[in-house]
């Protein structure tokens, strides 16, 4: 008896298979945008470090430690990219692909922590407020501001592509914003003095970070837990499975992300006769790839087929 199945693209039968690495995953084309904003975001971060140091800044000096995480999440992203592309070991039969994944996860666990260090210093603060130097914390900002729309600029078509490239562009969105509280609060400290300023914009920047980098925590661990993505209606790909003419049953329907781009789906179906695994073999192929599966797996058998494995387990059952 035959079992087909169509699997990435490709139908095959008598028991032939294909792997489903291969081909490149949704942030590899932005590679060497990257590069750039992580070279541009590492050198300025320096910059508000040395900056921030001298003038006595907690604003400027929490925005280089959310250019910190920027830092260390594009270096995540690009790494994830470049592995995630490379040829996986015979027993990583996804490749590598997950990295991206797990490297947003690590984003989201830093940008947490730069926020509960901004809230604590902040509080430390408003107790016993520092002196702050306001002009050259104003000048250093700016000049931040401008690096991080570079970097927004490099990544925007990447973000709606890749989670990784997502998770890299919304750290520089926030330092963005970041960079335009600091602005305001240097001003306001350079103009007035009320040092207060540049605490509540540090809070403010703290807090600013928080609901993106839940967002993006909830979506990569969707992924993790292979929940299906939140776009493709389970139940309606199973009902529209069974009501191909033919199919007298539909079970094991898993539907999955691999990673940004990769969805995936695996499902047993059983038919009439014979004569109706290739027409019922194409069609489930178009329903899946419908509802926006990119590979699957669909095995279909005739339903008075005798799953021998099965009955050999039942036999063994005291």
């Amino acid at each position: 008896m035959q079992t087909f199945a169509y699997i990435d693209g490709r139908s095959m039968g008598h028991g032939h298979g294909h792997g489903v690495g291969g081909s490149a995953t949704a942030g590899s084309a932005y590679t060497r945008r990257l590069t750039a904003a992580l070279l541009l975001t590492g050198g300025y971060m320096v910059v508000q470090i040395v900056v921030g140091l001298g003038s006595g800044s907690l604003a400027l000096l929490s925005d280089a430690a959310h250019m910190g995480t920027d830092v260390l999440g594009l270096g995540l992203a690009l790494v994830a990219v470049v592995l995630a592309n490379r040829p996986g070991a015979t027993q990583r039969t996804f490749g590598n692909y997950r990295l991206e994944v797990l490297a947003a996860v690590i984003n989201g666990l830093l940008l947490f922590a730069a926020a509960a260090y901004v809230f604590v210093e902040a509080v430390r603060r408003l107790a016993n407020p520092a002196e702050v130097a306001g002009l050259p914390v104003l000048v250093t900002a700016v000049f931040g501001l401008v690096v991080n729309v570079i970097s927004l600029r490099l990544l925007a078509a990447g973000a709606r592509e890749s989670l990784n490239v997502k998770g890299a562009y919304l750290e520089v969105m926030a330092d963005m914003i970041g960079s335009i509280g600091v602005i305001v609060a240097a001003a306001i400290v350079w103009s007035t003095g009320w040092m207060y300023a540049d605490t509540i914009v540090a809070a403010a920047i703290g807090l600013f970070i928080l609901p993106r980098t839940y967002v993006l925590m909830r979506h990569a661990l969707r992924i993790l837990m292979e929940v299906a993505p939140p776009e493709i209606d389970v139940a309606e790909v199973e009902r529209r499975l069974r009501a191909i003419c033919g199919v007298t049953e539909v079970h094991d329907l898993h539907i999955w992300t691999i990673t940004s781009g990769v969805e995936a789906a695996s499902v047993h179906v059983l038919v009439r006769s014979d004569d109706r695994i290739h027409p019922v073999l194409d069609q489930a192929r178009e329903v899946l790839t419908e509802a926006g599966v990119t590979r699957s797996a669909v095995q279909v058998e005739p339903v008075d087929h005798v799953d021998q494995q099965n009955m050999t387990a039942k036999a063994r059952e005291p």
